[in-house]
């Protein structure tokens, strides 16, 4: 397990933080996204859509960017590519959010220092599903 997989911060995003905005989420089911999305719904989880067209995706309103959120993020889950998903982790730093988490297959080491250093704690290249069946 790598220093951004700490348990500490992965059991405080799956155990206490409820509002997840989903970068990347769209209407598609057939979406990895969407999944996850769905499984956190089921996890008591609010999930709120971030997406440039803001879908309403599981009967939650989505929005086009972080910043256009009027409520407090909780946890930033991103599913974008790695070499773009850094802009969403300052993104979150900046409205506030109380952690970020990159899906599985997306690094960047870089964002996650930079996230880490701003006291936010980062998960990344892992999956919620995949870290509640190993518990």
């Amino acid at each position: 397990m790598t220093s951004w997989q700490e348990k500490t911060s992965v059991d405080l995003m799956l155990d206490e933080l409820e509002t997840w905005a989903i970068v990347g989420l769209s209407g598609n089911p057939h979406r990895t996204a969407y999944e996850i999305a769905a499984l956190l719904q089921q996890r008591g989880k609010r999930i709120v859509p971030i997406h440039p067209s803001a879908p309403t995706v599981l009967g939650e309103q989505g929005y086009a960017t972080l910043a256009d959120v009027p409520f407090a993020i909780d946890v930033v889950d991103v599913f974008r590519r790695s070499d773009s998903a850094g802009q969403f982790a300052d993104e979150a730093v900046a409205v506030g959010a109380k952690a970020v988490w990159f899906q599985l297959g997306v690094i960047d080491k870089a964002a996650f220092d930079r996230t880490v250093a701003a006291g936010v704690p980062m998960v990344m290249d892992t999956c919620p599903a995949i870290e509640w069946r190993r518990r």
